[in-house]
């Protein structure tokens, strides 16, 4: 589900600098210039990946070098969404469980699909971007998603059981502005204006 129309907003989407591997700034929104171990032909696609804080956190991914491998999946349709992803795909990195369900940060595909005997199935791999400047929880999106394209196809919410769920660019756009924006992205690294 490639996204169709640029959504003017104030947070672009950085670009992975390949030298380096960490994101470089963008003033263009959604601009994909990415170039890692194969040129990114297809456009960025959003999705969000579900882990349970005390299996794999955000924590857990930052003191893994920033890098993980997102393996574990059993659910078919979570398991071919994994494999619909793309190189520089942005995925939000959203704690599930009874104690925390919100959006903590982003990630970007470093590595599509690949066989992974270790698990038994298969992974992805991804990489750490940057964490949200405020936590996005789930109540919140609820409320202030009303309205936005894609708000009833979002996963999260139509599918909740899914681990692994495509993301629509307004949506994208919109949970960004709710946290406004993340580390790395680009816009105001330094500090937020309100």
């Amino acid at each position: 589900m490639a996204p169709k129309s640029k959504a003017n907003s104030q947070f672009p989407i950085p670009a992975i600098n390949s030298t380096t591997k960490t994101p470089k700034k963008t003033h263009t929104l959604f601009e994909n210039t990415t170039k890692m171990s194969k040129p990114n032909t297809t456009k960025t696609q959003y999705w969000l990946l579900k882990t349970e804080p005390n299996s794999w956190s955000w924590d857990d991914q930052k003191s893994n070098n920033n890098i993980s491998k997102w393996d574990g999946v059993k659910n078919h349709q979570a398991i071919k969404n994994l494999k619909s992803m793309h190189l520089n795909d942005l995925c939000f990195f959203y704690h599930s469980g009874t104690k925390s369900r919100c959006i903590v940060g982003v990630v970007t595909v470093i590595r599509e699909w690949y066989e992974d005997e270790e698990s038994g199935g298969g992974a992805v791999d991804v990489k750490e971007v940057g964490e949200m400047r405020r936590i996005v929880d789930l109540k919140e999106m609820k409320k202030e998603l009303l309205g936005v394209k894609g708000f009833k196809e979002f996963g999260l919410f139509k599918q909740s059981r899914l681990s692994v769920v495509p993301v629509e660019e307004g949506v994208w756009v919109k949970i960004c502005e709710m946290g406004n924006g993340y580390e790395g992205d680009g816009f105001n690294d330094g500090e937020c204006d309100k």
